[in-house]
Formats: structure tokens, C-alpha cells, sequence
């Protein structure tokens, strides 16, 4: 194997560095080297690490087993980690540091707080200017730069990055952040009460928009934020609440479906708080008497993470919920939405047909969105063209044409399908039908060779029929079009950790109207609550569902306007398992629990 020329020590440029300040012990602020806006194997050529020959041969290397040029030249040894990070930081304009060479202070530390924050990020601070009010932070990727604009909001100052290996962060972050304790809601109220706040009551025209802002900048203010946002996404919560009442201040947030009361901050910290939300989602922060929306962008860890915000006006201050969208921990792969296999197949031939309409409904909150999402993302391929229009587009989908609505400029949903209908698409998704107009295009679109995905807010699959034919949607259109309707609800899966047997009782089994023959040999599970979950008993979300295939006879009886006890019964007898009889196996298959399918499925039939 030949052997790299004109090697140089791990770190050090070739050019000589102009004479300079010398930086303190770990920081080596060495000059831009030739060949700085040069791939990153070209740099290293310029920098005589490696010879042309060499990054030929990593450039084959990749080309047969894949992995970037840093590893294969690693791997090869042509190179190490040090001449790659030296590399890497003069390509992105910073310095290299060695972690294990320095003593940070702990007032340095302290900058990064909650130590979550540092966790997510993977970051150290180690040098911060007061005259500046700049940190600089050690991070292992410099071509992270949003990671750097994020940390200034989070950190209300000016923030630059520095470049140090994998493993030193790690260390660092065992070191410094490892053995001290996660800074604690406690902590962070009692350095508020330090500061002080705002008096409970004071009237919104008296407040000092300059005072307002300076609260709202304070550390602690900023602290208490990044960690209610931080833990909310650790924890996988869907929503987060702040909300404002006479006496008092409560934060919450939402997670499997169920909202977790935090520990209430003093009531004089809501308008801090809320200024603080609104300086990050770009909102008016003067103006505190009408909704206002607004969004977060993050990137955590390498993977992106929206933040809806929404503010409502109240008695005593503004509402704020913040929606957190986080793909990451939301599968949009219809093979993983806990389908059972007879469902998962029906699913497929449904969204594999070339026309009509396939409608999921529920209430809010019920995966409705999800589950359509999965189902564009299974039929996305080269030859299909699919577009949607949503009220607001969730999640991103590569390959599909996603229409935002906008009703303040004339952008309905109506309005969005008809210049749809003109773009040649396949498939379309239309959010949600909200009146008889969006209701007739979409049947127009199934009419005319369009298969049609759209969500409707009713209690079960044969409501649905009864709900458009009140919007004013001719019965005879509908039997024309529909191909089915789904229902679905989310219902909380079992803790694994503290997941418990046990024998229900008589009025247990009544509520689903089972009785001890009908329960036979199946065993029934609990979650006794643990950290892990709580103490709720229950971790994370599966989905029940209810599917009404249209067929002839289902077809007459929607033309001939017959009701809807008369239209589930002859879906029953059609071979269609209701939500309650859904979640019913979900609990013999002791995946979750009979009162959360009794929740879930109140009033539902056998």
C-alpha cells in the first residue's frame, strides 16, 4: 500500500499562519488553508495529506461500497480522524479544537442550559466574549450550520461554531454534562423569582415593550422554554399548552393522546413566556388581542422538527398551544400503522384503484392525516402523479406536490381543486371536506379518472354517508364514487416496562359485552405505571379501524336515502368489523387495555 507524501503533523497547515495572538491550550486557530472551498478530498490533496493517486483510489472505494471520502481515505489509511476534522473545520471557516486539552470553566458550561440542550445538539460551549456576547460551541458536523442559528435563538446570543472529533464530544459531554444533574423545573423558577417578573394582573396597555422584550430575553425565561420544548420532544408529545388564568399559570402537553400537567410556573412569567414563543415563531409581539399563528423550525440531532404556534387571546392573557410535527417519530409507512393483515390488504386494494373517493373520518386527533399520508406514500412512484392540498401542509412528502390552503387570498380548498384538476394528476388528496362545494369537485375529480383521498370529521363510517347528503351532496353522486370509508381512533398501547396480567372483572368484561365464555382463554394486561411511562400504564399509540367497502347493496340503499342504523347493519352483515370489535382483538392480543377501548369506542355497536 503506498504511502501518503509530504505528510504534515494531525492538525497543523501547510502554508505558515500569520503571526498572531497564540490561541489558548486545545484551540488551534491556524490560517485558511489552499484549497478551502474544495471538496473535501481535493482539500486534502491541496494539502499534501494525501496524493492524487490515493483519493482516486478512496473515489473507487466509494463508488463500490458507498461511505463519504473522509472514511474511505480513513479506512485506507491514507489519512486520520485529525487530518480530516483539520480539514473539514478550514473547509467551514473555523477552528479545530481538542476538548481533552482544555479546563472549561463552569460558568462556560452554565451558557448551555438545560444540559438536554447540549445532548441534542451534541455541542460544546467552551469560550464565550462578553464584549461580543458570542459563544463558541465545539461540534462534530460544521456543515450544521442550522444547528448555529437555532442555538442563537435558544440562547439569545450570538453563537460560532468550532469543529472537534466524535468521540471528544461525547467525552466532553460525560465530563461536564454527564455527572450534573438536568437543570430541574425547580432550579429554573427559583432563579426567576431572583429576577422577578411581571405583577399578576397588570393590564396589557401599560406594558413596556422594551421591558417586555428584555423579560422575555431574561436566562431564566429562556431556560424554563428550552427545556419545556426540549423534554416535550424528548417525550414525543404532540401539542404543548400554556395557558394563562386569573391566580395561576399552567403548562402541559399532549402525549399519546393524553395531556401531562407540568409543575406551574409563577403566574407573572405567562407574558414573558409568551413574548418569548412569539420572538422565535416571527409573530407581533405588540399585538396581544387577536390569534396570530406562526412556526419554529429545528433541527434536532440531524432530523428536522416543525413547531406550529398558535395563539388565542383570553380573559387573562394569551392561550398559546404549540402542534410539534416531528416525522422522526411518526411512520408513514402504511406497513407499520398496526394494521391487522386483513386490513392492511383491503387498504392496498383500495389505493391501488384508478378512480373514486376513499374517505377516512374521526374526530381530531385520530390519525386521520397519518393514515392517508402512509397510503400516498405507498403509490408514490415515478409513473403516478400526485398532488394534494392541505390546511396546513404537515410533513413533507418527496415526490408529491403539496398545495398549502390560504382562504385569506381566495386559496379554498374548492378553489386549490379546481386548478388541480388542471395539473393532469392520478391521485389527490384534499385535507378535509368542508362543504358542498369541495364535496362536489372531489366527486367530479372520482368521475372523471381521479382516485380521491379526503378526511370528513364523523363518529363512525356509515355516519358519513348521512353527513354529506346533509351538506347537500346528491345521495346518487356518493353511491356513484365512494369506494370506502375508514374510521379509525388512536388507542394507547400497554407499557411494556410495567405491563401487568390480570382477570377482569364481571362488569369489566359487561362493558364490552363479553361475558366469562365470551372471554374464554384470553388474557387480559394493565400497566401498573412506571417511570418509563409516568405512571400512566400506557406507551405509545396504535390505531383501530373500521372499513365500509361499498358494494351493490350498500350502493342502493345510499341512492335510496335509507338511515344510517339501517346502513351499518347491512355493512355488519356485509363483512364489516366495527371499531369496537377492532379494539376488542387490540386487547385479546393484550395490546392495550378494555377501558381504553371502552373510552375510545363509547356507544360503539357490537
Amino acid at each position: 500500500m503506498p504511502t501518503p507524501t509530504d505528510r504534515r503533523p494531525a492538525g497543523k497547515p501547510t502554508s505558515a499562519a500569520p503571526e498572531a495572538e497564540p490561541a489558548p491550550r486545545g484551540i488551534n486557530r491556524g490560517a485558511p488553508v489552499v484549497g478551502a472551498r474544495l471538496p473535501l478530498g481535493e482539500m486534502l490533496v491541496a494539502q499534501g495529506v494525501i496524493t492524487r493517486a490515493q483519493l482516486d483510489e478512496a473515489l473507487e472505494v466509494q463508488a463500490g461500497e458507498g461511505g463519504n471520502v473522509g472514511f474511505n481515505l480513513k479506512k485506507l489509511g491514507y489519512c486520520t480522524d485529525a487530518d480530516v476534522l483539520f480539514a473539514l473545520a478550514r473547509q467551514a471557516g473555523m477552528d479545530v479544537v481538542t476538548l481533552p486539552d482544555m479546563e472549561i470553566p463552569p460558568d462556560i458550561i452554565a451558557k448551555i442550559q438545560p444540559p438536554m440542550l447540549a445532548e441534542t445538539y451534541r455541542i460544546i460551549p467552551f469560550e464565550f466574549d462578553e464584549d461580543a456576547n458570542t459563544l463558541t460551541v465545539a461540534m462534530a458536523d460544521p456543515l450544521n450550520l442550522h444547528a448555529l442559528d437555532e442555538l442563537r435563538f435558544m440562547l439569545n446570543c450570538n453563537v460560532k461554531g468550532a469543529v472537534s472529533s466524535e468521540n471528544d464530544i461525547r467525552a466532553a459531554l460525560a465530563k461536564y454534562y454527564g455527572n450534573n444533574e438536568a437543570e430541574t423545573f425547580d432550579g429554573i423558577l427559583q432563579e426567576m423569582d431572583e429576577i422577578g417578573g411581571l405583577p399578576a394582573g397588570v393590564n396589557d396597555d401599560e406594558l413596556d415593550l422594551a421591558n417586555l422584550e428584555s423579560l422575555a430575553n431574561a436566562a431564566p425565561v429562556v431556560k424554563l422554554l428550552n427545556l419545556v420544548l426540549l423534554s416535550g420532544i424528548r417525550d414525543h408529545a404532540a401539542d404543548l399548552h400554556f395557558e394563562p388564568y386569573e391566580d395561576s399559570f399552567r403548562i402541559r402537553y399532549r402525549v399519546d393522546g393524553a395531556l401531562l400537567e407540568l409543575q406551574s410556573p409563577p403566574r407573572s412569567l405567562a407574558i414573558p413566556l409568551a413574548v418569548r414563543i412569539k420572538v422565535m415563531s416571527s409573530l407581533n409581539i405588540a399585538e396581544r388581542r387577536v390569534p396570530q399563528d406562526g412556526k419554529i423550525s429545528l433541527n434536532l440531532g440531524g432530523r428536522s422538527v416543525d413547531l406550529r404556534v398558535s395563539t388565542l387571546p383570553t380573559m387573562f392573557g394569551e392561550s398559546i398551544v404549540i402542534r410539534i410535527l416531528d416525522k422522526s417519530v411518526v411512520s408513514l409507512d402504511i406497513n407499520r400503522l398496526g394494521m391487522a393483515e386483513d386490513v392492511l390488504n383491503t387498504f392496498l386494494e383500495l389505493i391501488n384503484k384508478p378512480n373514486g373517493v376513499l374517505l377516512v373520518t374521526g374526530p381530531t386527533g385520530s390519525g386521520k392525516t397519518t393514515t392517508l399520508y402512509a397510503c400516498l406514500n405507498a403509490v408514490n412512484d415515478t409513473a403516478t402523479k400526485i398532488i394534494t392540498t392541505e390546511d396546513p401542509v404537515e410533513y413533507e412528502l418527496p415526490g408529491v406536490i403539496q398545495c398549502p390552503i390560504r382562504p385569506e387570498i381566495g386559496v379554498t380548498y374548492a378553489a386549490c381543486l379546481r386548478a388541480i384538476l388542471r395539473q393532469d394528476p392520478d391521485k389527490i388528496l384534499v385535507g378535509e371536506i368542508r362543504d358542498v362545494e369541495t364535496a362536489g369537485i372531489a366527486i367530479e375529480a372520482a368521475l372523471t379518472g381521479h382516485l380521491v383521498f379526503s378526511t370528513l370529521h364523523t363518529q363512525d363510517a356509515p355516519g358519513t354517508v348521512a353527513r354529506l347528503v346533509e351538506m347537500g351532496v346528491e345521495s346518487y353522486l356518493l353511491a356513484a364514487t365512494i369506494e370506502a370509508v375508514v374510521a379509525q381512533r388512536l388507542i394507547r398501547c400497554i407499557c411494556p416496562e410495567c405491563k401487568t396480567s390480570y382477570k377482569p372483572s364481571d362488569a369489566e368484561l359487561l362493558e364490552l359485552g363479553l361475558d366469562a365464555t365470551d372471554a374464554g382463554e384470553h388474557r387480559f394486561y394493565y400497566g401498573q405505571g412506571c417511570d418509563v411511562c409516568k405512571k400512566t400504564g400506557y406507551r405509545g399509540r396504535n390505531a383501530i379501524y373500521e372499513i365500509m367497502r361499498l358494494n351493490s347493496h350498500l350502493r342502493d340503499f345510499i341512492i335510496n336515502k335509507r338511515s344510517t342504523e339501517v346502513l351499518r347493519q347491512a355493512a355488519v352483515e356485509s363483512g364489516m368489523s366495527t371499531l369496537r370489535r377492532s379494539g376488542l382483538q387490540k386487547v385479546f392480543d393484550g395490546i392495550t387495555t378494555i377501558d381504553e377501548i371502552v373510552r375510545e369506542t363509547a356507544g360503539g355497536d357490537e
